[in-house]
């Protein structure tokens, strides 16, 4: 059977990004690949082994179900930190398999001691602290207490590193406060040292932080949406090409995802007639539509109606109507030899006309993460 379309994930692309992040880290920086959201849409059980070809060995991920698939892929080969959701049941499992998970409050802590006692193996966890983002994260209030508690359980608890998560290191605007949450960090880390615990990995970067705040970076950063070829924002792009000693200023990120179709079916529309549901879109000349089998069930959104553009033929063409659940119609009036099984790019490039995953927060008010985690887990996934 044919699928509606597919994804094609190219790795010289994703090889080429792991390099330009790598340069731009400190010596002895390690990197953690945060797959989370099945890797940005790209897919975990595609890109893990990618990764690994890349020389990456430790993946963050945001749940247990998360970790499970990228155990299955790499064995004990990798470092696996789960960031986010771990149900109570499950912390058995991942202290047994050496999956190491955040704890940000008393409770979780108190449960991790409890199991690693039954089965008298250790949890390897990383204390998250509240530092100004107000989501997850021991205040020193709370972390006090949980330090009287490792410290009467040392032999249960590793404390494999010490977090926190910044709010909006991608904008300029939130510089002050990026500034004040890692002096805030760095006295509840010395929190933890004065009580005489090891502090383990400190890592506090994500991709904009890292790039944005060098000084971030510390013993280890959690790269996400940089290793796919896209930029947190069009801020750190131009600081980055600010910075840059190359002439050219490009960009030197590489998409990794180019997502297609094909024309399902075309159909001519007199001027006057009115396309799709309801009256959204009417057309003011003779036109040539051509039917995609793409739709919001697909990933590609609703907001995206009237205003979202695909690539045929090396044209950039308009979606026309209201995108359905299943289907879009585009406008390829005027675009020659278009028939059905014409290829159709949704993500990409094609004769040097691209349309970007940023684009379509132009297009809408999606962001590029918000695009590429709803494309669904059943579109194939390719190697290029």
């Amino acid at each position: 059977m044919h699928d509606t379309s597919f994804i094609m994930l190219d790795y010289d692309a994703l090889s080429a990004n792991i390099d330009f992040i790598k340069s731009h880290l400190r010596p002895g920086v390690k990197l953690s690949s945060v797959i989370k959201g099945n890797a940005y849409g790209h897919g975990i059980r595609e890109m893990v082994p990618l990764l690994q070809k890349c020389g990456v060995d430790h993946f963050s991920v945001f749940s247990a179900v998360e970790a499970q698939a990228v155990h299955k892929i790499t064995g004990a080969d990798c470092t696996i930190m789960i960031m986010g959701h771990i149900h109570d049941h499950d912390i058995e499992w991942a202290i047994k398999n050496k999956i190491e998970f955040f704890v940000f409050d008393y409770e979780r802590g108190a449960v991790a001691i409890d199991i690693a006692k039954k089965i008298k193996q250790t949890a390897r966890i990383h204390v998250e602290l509240e530092t100004g983002f107000n989501r997850t994260g021991f205040n020193k209030k709370d972390l006090l207490k949980f330090i009287k508690l490792i410290k009467t359980n040392k032999e249960y608890l590793q404390i494999s590193g010490v977090c926190t998560h910044y709010a909006g290191a991608e904008s300029v605007a939130n510089f002050v406060r990026v500034k004040k949450q890692i002096n805030k960090y760095n006295k509840l880390c010395k929190l933890l040292s004065d009580n005489g615990l090891e502090t383990g990995l400190r890592h506090t970067a994500c991709s904009a932080a890292a790039m944005a705040y060098p000084k971030t970076q510390m013993d280890m950063v959690r790269i996400g949406i940089l290793q796919y070829g896209f930029w947190p924002s069009k801020e750190i792009l131009i600081d980055h090409l600010s910075k840059s000693k190359n002439a050219d200023k490009q960009d030197p990120l590489k998409r990794v995802i180019t997502w297609s179709s094909s024309v399902m079916s075309l159909k001519d529309v007199k001027t006057g007639d009115f396309i799709g549901y309801g009256t959204s879109f009417l057309a003011h000349h003779d036109m040539r539509v051509a039917i995609v089998p793409v739709g919001y069930a697909h990933g590609y959104g609703r907001a995206l109606s009237n205003h979202g553009r695909v690539l045929v033929k090396g044209n950039r063409v308009g979606v026309v109507g209201m995108v359905n659940m299943n289907m879009m119609m585009i406008d390829i009036t005027g675009i020659p030899e278009v028939e059905r099984g014409t290829p159709v790019i949704l993500i990409g490039e094609e004769d040097n006309v691209t349309i970007s995953v940023a684009s379509f927060g132009e297009m809408s008010n999606q962001l590029n993460y918000e695009l590429l985690t709803r494309l669904p887990l059943d579109i194939p996934r390719l190697i290029k």
